[in-house]
């Protein structure tokens, strides 16, 4: 095998870092761990975990044909040392070989034997959506799925396309997150597991260009943008019917600034101790909307904030992070809380804002 690539540091670097974040963990499979460089009439680095995986195709002089893994983890380090623009890269005694003015380093490989073969794509059914709107779509939703696998359903993010709409949904069922972007056409909806969705989002913010291309198949979902094809498994279930829980009506409501709330959950986390309740006291006739919290080790907080209020009076508690998560992800600079009542779930929106919808269910006490 004799291969030889001549490359700028900065147009191998970027796609040795995405290609990173999916490399696999399994001792039991070293080859899951490396980056797998395949130089024919293209050259391109792969990487996967057996569940997701990456390909991007690297513009540069080319010699010879072949293939050859190295470990990712050395590779991106070795690169990120080099100081000079051009390096280059080639195979000596079956090892690679990363080399620039003054310096050389020697890495040594894993037989490539075992690596998986990527699926191939038909991307004839292929959907072009807006890749900021569907990181944003993402993001605003990400939080509220389950970090457990126990039920698929609520360890994934839901992306549904229809109507000239792209729309991302999450729920633990402790709280859900929707958010509406425009954008896309056609019409299918696909369940991403959480992790391949944060795996997503870093490929996501890495790339250039505006439009991608989402294919969903069966069992995958390959979003291609540019240079870049990535692929994850889907899981093959039903989401939740998540519109039947949000409350149509609500009997208490308060407007109020996101960022007076914010300070407010900032100062009741710091003593509510160890479960991280807070209580939100809502008294409309008397202009009142404070919060509490208590722990025996640190004291007590009561603070009230300005609030447009309406309805009837409510004494409700909720976990601080539940509440708090959100916030980030709301573009207005007011809120609305909209109550169901005592052991009910509270809506929060923006204001002047129906793109995004956020429910969180109270505690039990």
């Amino acid at each position: 095998m004799n291969i030889r690539l001549s490359i700028s540091r900065e147009k191998i670097l970027n796609p040795i870092l995405i290609a990173e974040k999916i490399v696999g963990k399994k001792e039991s499979l070293p080859v899951l761990s490396c980056i797998l460089i395949d130089v024919g009439r293209d050259v391109f680095l792969r990487a996967t975990n057996l569940e997701a995986a990456i390909e991007i195709k690297i513009h540069c002089d080319s010699e010879g044909t072949g293939r050859i893994a190295v470990p990712s983890g050395v590779l991106s380090q070795t690169i990120r040392s080099i100081g000079e623009e051009k390096v280059t890269l080639s195979v000596e005694d079956g090892n690679l070989v990363v080399e620039s003015k003054g310096n050389k380093t020697i890495i040594k490989s894993i037989p490539h034997d075992e690596f998986p073969t990527l699926p191939i794509t038909n991307d004839k059914g292929g959907i072009q959506v807006s890749r900021e709107r569907l990181m944003r779509g993402i993001q605003s939703v990400l939080y509220s799925a389950s970090p457990s696998m126990i039920r698929p359903e609520l360890g994934s993010v839901y992306i549904a396309l229809g109507g000239k709409k792209l729309i991302c949904v999450a729920t633990d069922s402790f709280r859900l997150a929707e958010k509406i972007v425009s954008g896309g056409s056609g019409e299918s909806e696909v369940l991403i597991p959480l992790k391949h969705a944060l795996e997503l989002m870093h490929v996501l913010e890495k790339i250039g260009g505006d439009e991608i291309t989402i294919v969903i198949e069966e069992s995958q979902l390959t979003i291609m943008a540019g240079d870049i094809r990535f692929i994850s498994r889907v899981i093959e279930g039903n989401f939740p019917n998540y519109k039947e829980i949000i409350p149509k009506t609500s009997s208490t409501e308060a407007t109020i600034l996101k960022g007076d709330f914010s300070e407010m959950l900032k100062k009741a986390r710091i003593f509510s101790g160890n479960d991280q309740h807070v209580g939100l006291h809502v008294y409309p006739e008397r202009k009142i909307f404070s919060a509490t919290a208590r722990s025996q080790d640190v004291g007590e907080m009561s603070d009230s904030i300005d609030a447009a209020l309406s309805g009837e009076d409510l004494d409700i508690n909720f976990h601080i992070g539940y509440l708090a998560d959100c916030l980030p992800v709301i573009e207005s600079d007011s809120i609305s809380l909209r109550f169901a009542g005592a052991g009910k779930p509270l809506v929060i929106r923006g204001v002047s804002d129906s793109s995004f919808t956020y429910l969180v269910m109270p505690l039990n006490r």
